[in-house]
């Protein structure tokens, strides 16, 4: 008997309906901007929180018991991976995350991990096909054990960086195995504590290495698709070196891994590095490496990654507003990295979790069409740089002048003649209040 057989598949029903396990903004086949809003959304679970995570956190213990009733083993591995393929099936969520001891156990020594894990991948690859369900993106934890506490990729033991390597590898093989399209770089513990007993520069020349290394790899055996770094500025280390976008972009650029690596930005990573997640977006955008979202929201008010599910439609709107003036999701999508409360401890609230984000984005989703079908905002900013489109402005903007000419026409000109446009801060927020609150 499986934990889920009470519950039917979650249908859309639109605003009106008070069914709770029920959509009112996601419709799967409802066009927008020319694609399908499933199309367009690419919704992914996270193993690690939706079937792992059971409520702990640095002050107590568990609220929810997922091991399934049963005890530790390659079995109850087996059923959990069951249940997350029913849960999926359930909400019509046709991707899925994972970190290598996710879905299967840890072993004793990289073999025995390793091992393990391809037991677990082929059976995925069987639930894959029943479901019709495909990988996102696959990823290794070198956070977790006690000899990552100083890194992996950048801590100071050369068995630890090998072995690190290694799961990578047996990460890399699953995901090329799975289909996935992406995988991902997390460096959980790379970074440092205290600056009195680290070498930057030399880990950071280690940690370059190793990406390429696993890029070489990846793509010598087969793998097409998207490298990914996901930024967060702390947490567990005081000062990871993936601190926010701008860092990665220069770190990537400085090791020539531009061409095969992109951006997997979180909306709480964001947070915690004090931008807003339509910062971090926007900056992946412009510079050309936006790849994939772990969707989720923190809390302003505490100090930690808190990962709650994304409700907040003024954020998952201009997260949409970024997708869609990228062009949309290539290989990437949006995995909600996120977990129920500690007290949403029923399998109901894990459902309503995920109902809630979808309809979040599914309504920031339409939202953000709107805003761009509007055009105020768009032609705004168009207006806002028109002086660079004529006389000295389009020399400026066309890089076909110089400081001495620039001198030369700016010298005699009165500061107080200077006249800078207003920037209607005030009046483009009136605009976004009026498109996501309208009944259109």
């Amino acid at each position: 008997m499986s934990y889920l057989d009470k519950y039917k598949k979650i249908k859309y029903e639109g605003v009106s309906s008070t069914n709770k396990f029920a959509f009112h903004h996601y419709n799967p086949t409802e066009k927008i901007m020319g694609k399908t809003m499933k199309q367009h959304l690419k919704f992914a679970m996270s193993w690690w929180h939706t079937i792992n995570a059971s409520g702990t956190d640095m002050f107590g213990g568990n609220t929810m018991d997922k091991t399934l009733g049963l005890q530790p083993s390659i079995e109850m591995y087996k059923a959990k991976a069951d249940f997350g393929f029913e849960l999926m099936d359930l909400l019509g969520i046709e991707y899925y995350c994972f970190h290598d001891i996710d879905v299967a156990p840890e072993g004793t020594t990289l073999a025995e991990s390793e091992k393990n894990l391809q037991i677990i991948v082929n059976h995925l690859l069987a639930l894959q096909k029943k479901y019709k369900v495909k990988l996102l993106w696959g990823t290794a934890n070198m956070f977790s054990h006690k000899m990552f506490m100083t890194g992996a990729a950048t801590g100071c033991k050369d068995d630890v960086y090998a072995i690190a390597a290694g799961k990578v590898k047996a990460a890399i093989d699953a995901t090329i195995k799975l289909g996935g399209q992406g995988y991902v770089f997390w460096g959980g513990r790379e970074g440092y504590d205290t600056l009195i007993n680290t070498d930057v520069g030399y880990e950071l020349d280690h940690l370059g290495k190793f990406l390429t290394m696993a890029r070489d790899y990846g793509r010598k055996h087969g793998f097409k698709g998207d490298f990914y770094i996901e930024p967060k500025p702390k947490e567990p280390t005081k000062h990871q070196y993936d601190f926010d976008v701008a860092t990665c972009a220069n770190f990537l650029r400085s090791h020539n891994l531009t061409k095969d690596f992109k951006m997997n930005v979180e909306a709480n990573h964001a947070t915690l590095a004090g931008h807003t997640f339509q910062h971090e977006l926007r900056m992946a955008r412009v510079n050309g490496i936006f790849g994939s979202i772990d969707a989720n929201q923190g809390d302003p008010l505490l100090g930690w990654d808190t990962d709650q599910f994304p409700t907040n439609v003024y954020d998952t709107t201009f997260c949409m507003y970024e997708v869609l003036k990228a062009g949309g999701f290539t290989n990437g999508g949006l995995n909600f990295d996120a977990k129920t409360r500690r007290a949403s401890n029923t399998i109901d609230d894990i459902l309503l979790s995920y109902i809630a984000g979808m309809d979040a984005f599914a309504l920031g989703l339409k939202k953000a069409a709107a805003i761009i079908q509007d055009g105020r905002i768009d032609k705004f900013i168009k207006d806002k740089y028109s002086s660079y489109k004529s006389a000295i402005g389009k020399k400026i903007d066309s890089g076909k002048t110089s400081l001495d000419e620039l001198y030369k026409y700016g010298k005699d000109i009165p500061y107080n003649n200077v006249e800078v446009p207003s920037g209607s801060q005030e009046y483009l927020e009136e605009i976004v209040n009026n498109i996501l609150f309208s009944d259109k």
